[in-house]
């Protein structure tokens, strides 16, 4: 069903804007489903899902054309950030940065601590060095929840693939060996 709002393989590698990219752009391994490159492409996408706020589709299709990865899973994976998930994904990789550095989060601040920010807030520069004071332990949250979750969708995926394959054995077994026992009750029956 996405296939359809997708553009083709074709359409991507003839594009005049894709041109420099040259013949990495016709790599199989971006464009096969296969059990490495659907691995890469979900643990790329995870990576800057989780790390960057914008342009994360790029970024992934970028390191997806110099890891080899699946190219549209890669894509697709970078949606676990999305507008529903910023609030709680950056407050909790806030929290998280914050512990690890040993900085005052929300919850530790007394009201002494939230009147001086506002006080700060008078001129563009003190603005910026408290922003600063929050993006330190926000990088290092997201950092940490990046590749933690590529590592986790990474080897999820490579699990998942395995599960499945190896359920898909058990049932061709399964239906051989009821194929073989109905073709000998047949020859039993018409001995």
């Amino acid at each position: 069903m996405l296939e359809r709002f997708l553009p083709t393989r074709d359409a991507i590698t003839q594009s005049r804007m894709l041109r420099w990219l040259g013949p990495r752009i016709h790599d199989p391994l971006l464009w096969h489903v296969n059990r490495r490159s659907v691995a890469r492409g979900i643990a790329m996408g995870v990576f800057f899902g989780l790390m960057i706020p914008i342009a994360q589709i790029p970024a992934a299709a970028i390191a997806s054309l110099l890891l080899r990865g699946n190219l549209w899973i890669a894509a697709v994976s970078t949606l676990v950030s999305n507008p529903l998930t910023y609030g709680p994904l950056y407050y909790f990789a806030y929290r998280l940065g914050a512990g690890v550095i040993g900085k005052h989060t929300p919850a530790d601040l007394t009201p002494a601590d939230v009147e001086q920010p506002m006080r700060m807030l008078d001129s563009f520069g003190q603005a910026w060095a408290w922003l600063t004071g929050i993006g330190q332990p926000l990088l290092l949250g997201m950092l940490m929840m990046a590749v933690t979750g590529s590592i986790i969708a990474y080897w999820g995926a490579q699990l998942f693939w395995r599960l499945r394959v190896s359920a898909k054995w058990r049932r061709l077994r399964r239906e051989r060996r009821l194929r073989a026992a109905e073709a000998r009750q047949r020859a039993i029956g018409s001995a």
